[in-house]
């Protein structure tokens, strides 16, 4: 069964260029997986049934494991399976007939337009780094690209005469994403005003820029985005990801259609992008409820 994971994990690493983090997190849950059989009598991957699936879940979540890693847990075991049958390793899936997902599934944390318009004013313009910040901001709301995928950003990823901007996401796939005006105007004043004053004289192709010249981390920019958070006086959990999810439920509330919004956002199953209708389906009930006289 070790053998059967080691060669998953190659073919992820190999044929789907699959990012280290994902790839890390996989052999945890699948390993996890193993020793779980294991616990059950149950040495060839052949012989486990559904039954000893959803036991598995269901101990991640008494565990204590978030939705979130649980649903990774799901996918991992989704995709191990499928792999196994392709080789011809299983004469069965386990997961064919099941879905478990939306058991575990956790809506994630949006803000509203007007919350999310009070964020955005927080860094202001008196320093270039503020500036940048509003930059940076601007963009992960324009354009709803992950926090990896800000930080990677080069001077070359973005086209001003058409503007939009040139992502390369997960699995090494690249996309592309219109930028607003706002966005727009706010990375032309960071590059012509900040930008040149946190070089100090250097040279660099990476687009944001700390204090030192050099390419900011996704941890550096989660405490900016959580710092700007508590200034704006908002109580909810506010992380680089909120954005993200922000950017697409604004959008399918504006009358966005699912398909170009999961292009936006890079996702590989639209499925993962149906998440965000069951967001606008309750702002839907929320504003029945608040003005529709026998709400």
């Amino acid at each position: 069964m070790e053998r059967a994971v080691d060669e998953y994990l190659n073919f992820l690493a190999v044929e789907r260029r699959v990012a280290t983090n994902t790839l890390e997190a996989y052999s945890r849950d699948l390993n996890s997986y193993l020793e779980h059989l294991r616990e059950a009598g149950i040495e060839a991957l052949d012989r486990a049934s559904s039954t000893e699936i959803v036991s598995f879940l269901g101990k991640r979540r008494e565990e204590g494991l978030s939705a979130v890693s649980v649903n990774r847990s799901l996918a991992a075991l989704r995709g191990f399976y499928k792999y196994l049958l392709r080789e011809g390793k299983i004469e069965k899936n386990p997961l064919a007939h099941i879905e478990l997902a939306k058991v575990w599934m956790k809506l994630p944390d949006t803000l509203s337009k007007e919350e999310m318009n009070v964020l955005l004013a927080q860094p202001g313009a008196a320093k270039a780094a503020a500036v940048r910040d509003t930059a940076m901001l601007e963009l992960m709301y324009a354009t709803g690209i992950r926090v990896s995928e800000l930080v990677s950003l080069r001077m070359r990823d973005m086209n001003w005469q058409v503007g939009y901007l040139v992502v390369l996401g997960k699995g090494e796939k690249e996309r592309i994403v219109p930028v607003g005006k706002a966005a727009y105007d706010a990375l032309r004043y960071y590059i012509e005003k900040a930008r040149p004053l946190l070089l100090k004289g250097k040279t660099s192709e990476v687009l944001f820029l700390n204090r030192s010249g050099q390419g900011l981390t996704r941890q550096g920019f989660w405490k900016l985005v959580r710092g700007y958070a508590l200034k704006a006086g908002l109580h909810k959990k506010v992380h680089p990801h909120t954005f993200r999810h922000s950017f697409a439920s604004h959008l399918l509330e504006g009358g966005a259609d699912l398909r170009s919004v999961q292009l936006m956002l890079g996702h590989a199953d639209i499925s993962t992008t149906q998440i965000y209708t069951h967001i606008t389906r309750d702002r839907l009930r929320e504003i029945h409820k608040r003005y529709h006289p026998r709400g």
